[in-house]
């Protein structure tokens, strides 16, 4: 039988909401759509540099529970409400995925809150 476990980044949200921040399935995991929230400081940063840097912060620890790195992603959708953020979170993408190269979306879309400018949601396998 394969080892499913969920991981949780600690916000109440997730018990409110039904969901887990990640779901390991053997050596599947999938990371919920991830925001730049910092959740020592309970609070989200108001630029879209900071927020995309706290996204993958958030992804990574997750990835990290689970036995995998950034390194491990295989699938990658970013959403961005505003069209024009790309140029800027282009680079940064590159930065966190220059080795593992993922298969990726980008979509233009409202998120849940208005101050909400970039989610990121991965799908890794660990190798072994």
């Amino acid at each position: 039988m394969t080892e499913r476990r969920r991981i949780s980044s600690g916000s109440a949200f997730e018990a409110e909401a039904g969901y887990s921040r990640a779901v390991v399935d053997g050596n599947d995991i999938f990371v919920s759509g991830t925001t730049g929230y910092d959740y020592a400081a309970m609070e989200l940063p108001e630029d879209l540099v900071a927020q995309t840097h706290g996204c993958f912060r958030n992804i990574a620890a997750a990835l990290a529970e689970a036995g995998a790195s950034l390194d491990d992603v295989v699938r990658v959708r970013y959403i961005v409400t505003e069209a024009d953020y790309a140029a800027t979170v282009f680079p940064i993408f590159g930065q966190y995925f220059a080795k593992a190269r993922p298969a990726a979306t980008l979509i233009v879309a409202g998120l849940l809150q208005p101050q909400m400018k970039i989610e990121i949601e991965v799908t890794a396998r660990r190798q072994g």
